[in-house]
């Protein structure tokens, strides 16, 4: 896009790395954020995302006059309802001229003029103030505008088969914070075990999608959530049980421990680990299960703690194929898919793979920025380049966004990446396969440890 001159208060059109074009207003920033360096940028607000993000003047161009040709490339509901906002507005804001038009007070017409603009020019959302919201759900959300939307019976009833192979299949979610409003939650009692970085947004999705939770380890953050005293109590209580505990010990302990998992379980209750751990540890805590007359599921989620709050995480699921199914509402509620991969150990294994080659990605990108700081180039533009060419993605860009403001806090805690290379390095040596780029990344990782 060509850069266009603009002002406050103009409806454009605002493009985002790769992502399509999407309608928004320039609006006044809040005060205490800090504005991009370099080029000229606009503050803009998305209609129908509740998303706000600094654009560069190039990636903008005016609403009205590209209005026709951004509507034939870019279809999808959430498109759609973006563009009825924005002319919904439009037409307001006529009758509001037509009204001030015929004041007799030229004074008063302008200062409600003045007024309805300022509503509009900024106002927190239900998710908070804008240091809390972050700004790269919405490119998420640009990456499925192609995909049609669909009903959850739909997706219950029509399984894709995505490799045979393999025996996985997969549940196309499309948007699910688009879908929720059409989410048939289950009747079934849902209990949580483990409300951390990730746990917290997990939980939450499945409050607003109507499910019964009651949850162990977690008061703050877990609002209209029943509070179990333990997770044998949970357990026994709820007819489906999920836990997300940070490692393989920590996983285990919640099972094998005192007033644990197994003191609960009995005939016909489920249990559902959404930890990230190794196969064996899976398998052995599968096998304790289901010989108390459990039902168990691994389902290890792909993503980090924005995708969880915006219930966009990726499920791969391995285990009982029945309780998959009966999970369908829960998985809907806090994923954007879920995959399905056969018997308990399949999905953990997948699970390193993918986080071993995140973690080997994240280390190449930083080890980009220090050698282009350190010979005299532009670390933005560098970024730029990354971000414009074949190696694009949602991932890169939302690193570059932070990077490039100076924002540190985790999305994904160190010692976990390091803790999930150190595990897939291990299931390449169990079946003799080098992993020598995971191995150099993990060193990466154990020296930043070290370094706290």
């Amino acid at each position: 896009m060509a850069p266009v001159s603009l002002q406050l208060g103009d409806l454009v059109w605002g493009r985002l790395g790769p992502y399509p074009p999407w309608p928004g207003k320039i609006i006044p920033p809040p005060e205490e954020l800090e504005k991009p360096r370099g080029k000229k940028w606009y503050f803009v607000k998305f209609f129908g995302v509740e998303d706000h993000a600094w654009i560069e003047s190039g990636q903008l161009k005016p609403y009205l006059a590209y209005k026709e040709e951004m509507i034939k490339k870019t279809k999808g509901k959430r498109f759609q309802r973006a563009v009825e906002a924005v002319e919904e507005l439009l037409g307001t804001d006529k009758k509001k001229d037509q009204t001030l038009c015929h004041s007799s007070d030229p004074e008063s017409a302008t200062m409600n003029g003045m007024t309805a603009m300022a509503a509009f020019e900024w106002q927190p959302t239900a998710s908070g103030p804008l240091k809390d919201i972050d700004p790269h759900f919405h490119h998420f959300l640009l990456s499925q505008t192609g995909k049609p939307a669909i009903s959850s019976q739909t997706i219950i009833k029509k399984l894709k088969v995505c490799g045979e192979d393999t025996g996985s299949t997969s549940t196309q979610a499309a948007d699910s914070t688009a879908m929720n409003g059409s989410i048939a939650p289950t009747h079934k009692k849902i209990g949580f075990l483990g409300v951390g970085l990730m746990g917290s947004g997990i939980i939450s999705n499945l409050l607003k999608t109507g499910h019964v939770v009651t949850v162990w380890n977690g008061t703050a953050v877990t609002e209209g959530a029943r509070l179990g005293r333990t997770p044998a109590e949970v357990v026994s209580t709820c007819d489906i049980t999920f836990a997300c505990m940070p490692d393989p010990k920590t996983a285990q302990d919640v099972v094998l421990g005192p007033r644990g998992v197994l003191q609960g379980i009995r005939s016909g209750k489920c249990y559902v680990d959404l930890s990230t751990t190794d196969a064996d540890t899976v398998t052995e805590l599968a096998q304790l299960i289901v010989s108390r007359g459990g039902r168990f599921l691994e389902a290890p989620v792909s993503g980090n703690q924005q995708q969880a709050n915006d219930g966009m995480l990726v499920i791969l699921a391995a285990g009982d194929r029945d309780l998959y199914e009966d999970c369908s509402s829960c998985f809907q509620a806090i994923g954007k898919t879920s995959f399905f991969l056969g018997e308990v150990g399949n999905a953990a294994k997948m699970m390193l793979i993918v986080n071993m080659v995140q973690g080997s990605f994240m280390a190449t990108i930083a080890e980009g920025l220090s050698l282009a700081q350190e010979t005299g180039q532009s670390q933005q533009t560098f970024l730029d380049i990354l971000n414009q060419g074949p190696l694009a993605s949602i991932f890169l860009y939302q690193k570059y966004q932070n990077i490039l403001q100076g924002n540190v806090e985790p999305d994904f805690y160190l010692k976990y990446i390091q803790k999930d290379l150190r595990l897939a390095i291990a299931l390449g040596s169990a079946v003799n396969h080098p992993t020598p780029m995971a191995a150099a990344a993990n060193e990466v990782y154990k020296r930043a440890k070290a370094l706290d």
